[in-house]
């Protein structure tokens, strides 16, 4: 038996293939039918039985392109200082965004709470897996978002992939912006639903689509995804004029405000509190992992909402609940995110933001309203070799490259945190002074 990789061009890249046949001549004779341009024939290998995948052949193709993945452990953690074996950076591409990570207060309520519930849940929320700390977290986060309810999944990602798929099916119409987070993308291809894409804050081509799946698709149910911080532009979405397009075709609005909440609007409630269009969003999704410091997705809206993903989010369903300290550490951090204290952790943050945009290099530098700093780059080996060159600085800004980002737009995302200090954003701006 042979098997053989062969890559072929798609609408929206490469798409590999897998070509398996039980003897070299009938093996040739379907390359020579697949192998027709353009693409791009990577390996072949005998397989003894069964089907067999030349791993290694992928792996050297994405080497190649310099997209070869790594993980990289991290055997210490003090603020905002990592180190691993003899070497430490001053970590600059965290989402947490508040330093509540490792506060103190975080730290005891989770303690507290293994104390009396144990490390895990034990079953899915739907056992027995719902215990007071999940419950009290999401009565908090309900008030905090000003709905009627909301309910906490076990990331962000399983919050977008049960919601989404809950909401629409193959008789419904999915609108999208082409730089929303990869969940969205993929909980939208999960329903089965239509799927259209709209430059990124296109207001003119959204409108377009809805006018397109009103007119085409009358009974379907239209469902708009956002979001409110883009993560790896760092901008803001077009919320209040995208409330408008979803009223106005009556339109369903899910958003995002994953790299908003706790960062953005009073007492962190996000960007669209602060734009004053809160009540005007169907569904809105947020996550626990990032400002909150802890890990964790939410979303919060109608009564009759929550209910339905209780029922039929599968990412809901069929997952074992949160470990039940660190619904309590969430619950912790969001009374900190609404004090004083979360006021001056904010204005910290973005005095930090302020200082670094002020010291970057001309061509990168620009007003932002986010934690995020993105250094465009362009080609991914080029984004890799500056990474490497500030690590040896000292500094910890891994290259973000394609598929998080489009080809050709391999980046530095730089995040800043309130626990940076200005010695610490300082030293950064020298840093890429010097290997730029």
């Amino acid at each position: 038996m042979r098997t053989a990789i062969l890559y072929r061009k798609a609408n929206d890249g490469w798409i590999s293939i897998l070509f398996v046949a039980h003897d070299l001549a009938a093996f040739r004779l379907k390359r020579r039918h697949a192998n027709t341009p353009p693409c791009r024939y990577i390996a072949s290998s005998p397989a003894h039985s069964g089907v067999s995948v030349n791993y290694a052949a992928i792996l050297a193709q994405l080497r190649s392109k310099s997209l070869l993945r790594e993980l990289r452990t991290l055997e210490a953690v003090d603020g905002c200082v990592v180190r691993s074996g003899e070497e430490s950076w001053v970590n600059f591409a965290s989402n947490d965004y508040l330093a509540l990570s490792q506060h103190p207060v975080l730290r005891a309520a989770a303690r507290e709470a293994i104390d009396q519930f144990g490390v895990g849940a034990g079953a899915s929320r739907l056992v027995t897996g719902s215990i007071a700390p999940h419950q009290k977290l999401e009565a908090a986060l309900a008030v905090f978002k000003h709905t009627e309810a909301a309910l906490v999944f076990g990331s962000g990602y399983a919050a977008a992939l049960g919601t989404i798929s809950s909401l629409v099916g193959t008789r419904d119409v999915v609108i999208l912006d082409k730089l929303v987070h990869a969940c969205l993308i993929d909980g939208a291809r999960l329903s089965g639903a239509r799927l259209r894409i709209f430059p990124h804050n296109d207001l003119g081509r959204l409108e377009d689509l809805l006018r397109w799946a009103r007119a085409k698709h009358r009974d379907a149910q239209i469902l708009i995804l956002t979001e409110s911080v883009f993560s790896m532009d760092g901008d803001l979405g077009n919320l209040k004029e995208i409330v408008q397009l979803k009223e106005k075709y009556g339109a369903l609005l899910l958003v995002d405000e994953a790299h908003a909440t706790g960062v953005l609007g009073k007492d962190g409630a996000g960007l669209a509190a602060d734009l004053g269009v809160a009540g005007q969003i169907d569904i809105q999704m947020g996550t626990l992992s990032k400002a909150f410091g802890v890990t964790g997705g939410f979303i919060a809206g109608s009564g009759p909402l929550i209910d339905l993903l209780v029922n039929r989010a599968r990412s809901f369903i069929f997952s074992t609940a949160p470990p039940p300290a660190l619904a309590a550490a969430a619950s912790a951090a969001l009374e900190i995110i609404q004090s004083e204290q979360g006021d001056r952790l904010r204005a910290a943050l973005f005095s930090n933001v302020d200082a670094l945009s002020r010291r970057l290099p001309a061509r990168f530098a620009r007003q932002t309203a986010s934690a995020i700093l993105p250094l465009v780059v362009g080609h991914e080996q080029s984004a890799l070799e500056l990474a490497g060159r500030l690590r040896a600085s000292g500094f910890l800004v891994p290259a973000i490259r394609y598929p998080t980002v489009a080809r050709g737009a391999a980046r530095l995302r730089i995040t800043l945190s309130a626990g940076h200090t200005p010695d610490q954003v300082r030293g950064l701006a020298e840093a890429l002074q010097k290997a730029l």
